[in-house]
């Protein structure tokens, strides 16, 4: 049982990047109709705002340490953070200690530039453009903003570490009535799912129980019949277009100590999170939330070699192919759950009627 908790706690961790990207995706999708292939660059992006904010606040000029001496008796040379020199050693450590916190602010404005210049310069231009020509210039846009990173900060993943009191372990088994050491999981794991539920639980709140989300709402049932009302319903849209951006950018921060950033990153998670939506249903918020969570525990289950071993035992499998497969069954579980899905609900789990099926 222990096993099976710590399982599923590492798949609501990886579930959580999956859902707020998923989210993210289907936002745009259900108010622009917009395939966004560039979504996962707005993951990576926001990565790297959690980077650029550490560079900023350790830059640093060299003085002379009169306390450290070298093998002469001279005094040292040490690099002196301009935060720690301007706040004092205190409040400029911390500064730089919690740097990934605070990056969360810093990325707000940023994805939300971002967000309305991407839609503004260049998705607008495709609106009624058919599906594979959104999927073709989005892609393009997301080679172009994965090689600007890599040409800033580097082909190398660039350590981001979480401030010091979250990098350590709870044992969670303790408070679940098991033995000690039984379930040790990292504190920053558990704070990054809660932060994914908080901004879940946001959007869906504000779409719920706001004007402006409940206007949002009506031109995503019905665009004509807002736009006759008088409402700028493009405006509104473009306004979800920078939040959905949000979301992708404080995913992406706050997933950069689990995974320390790099420039493929938004690669890596975009063409999961795209399986997410369709399995979760296109246009559908909850069921690409569901679908998050749902494939990141199976991915989890599936990448245990104790639970490979019972698959293995249970269906009586053996031979060199039939191990190896099952040796890869992690990176190919959620392809054959969507397959499953999809043939027997081919508009995913929540999806709603009309939705690409013209």
């Amino acid at each position: 049982m222990d096993a099976v908790i710590l399982q599923i706690l590492n798949g609501l961790d990886k579930g959580s990047a999956y859902a707020l990207i998923a989210l993210g995706l289907t936002l745009i999708f259900g108010t622009l109709g917009v395939v966004n292939f560039a979504h996962g660059a707005l993951f990576m992006i926001g990565a790297f705002c959690a980077v650029t904010l550490q560079k900023i606040f350790t830059l640093s000029f060299q003085v002379v340490d009169e306390t450290q001496k070298d093998f002469l008796g001279n005094p040292l040379k040490v690099d002196m953070p301009y935060v720690e020199a301007w706040f004092g050693e205190s409040f400029g450590g911390g500064l730089i200690e919690w740097s990934v916190p605070l990056a969360i602010l810093f990325s707000i404005p940023v994805m939300l530039f971002v967000g309305y210049a991407m839609e503004r310069g260049l998705i607008k231009h495709f609106y009624k453009r058919p599906h594979a020509d959104q999927i073709l210039v989005t892609f393009g846009l997301a080679i172009v903003l994965q090689e600007i990173i890599k040409a800033n900060f580097g082909a190398n993943p660039i350590q981001t570490p979480a401030p010091d009191m979250f990098r350590g372990s709870a044992d969670i088994g303790m408070l679940l009535g098991f033995d000690a050491n039984t379930i040790i999981y990292p504190y920053w794991r558990m704070i990054y799912f809660a932060f994914a539920a908080i901004v879940i639980g946001a959007v869906f709140a504000f779409l719920q129980f706001t004007t402006f989300g409940m206007v949002v709402r009506a031109g995503m049932a019905d665009r004509e019949t807002v736009g006759l009302l008088g409402i700028n319903i493009d405006k509104r849209f473009t306004i979800m277009f920078g939040i959905a951006a949000a979301v992708a950018g404080m995913a992406g921060v706050m997933y950069a100590p689990i995974n320390s950033p790099n420039y493929h990153m938004g690669m890596d998670f975009l063409v999961l999170s795209f399986v997410v939506v369709v399995v979760g249903g296109m246009g559908s918020l909850p069921g690409a939330v569901a679908a998050g969570f749902l494939l990141g525990i199976l991915e989890s289950f599936a990448s245990n070699s104790t639970f490979k071993g019972y698959i293995v035992d249970f269906l009586y499998l053996n031979g060199t192919f039939t191990e190896k497969l099952i040796q890869g069954l992690d990176q190919i579980i959620i392809y054959l759950v969507a397959i499953i899905i999809l043939l027997t609900r081919p508009r995913g789990l929540m999806g709603r009627k009309g939705v690409m099926e013209d």
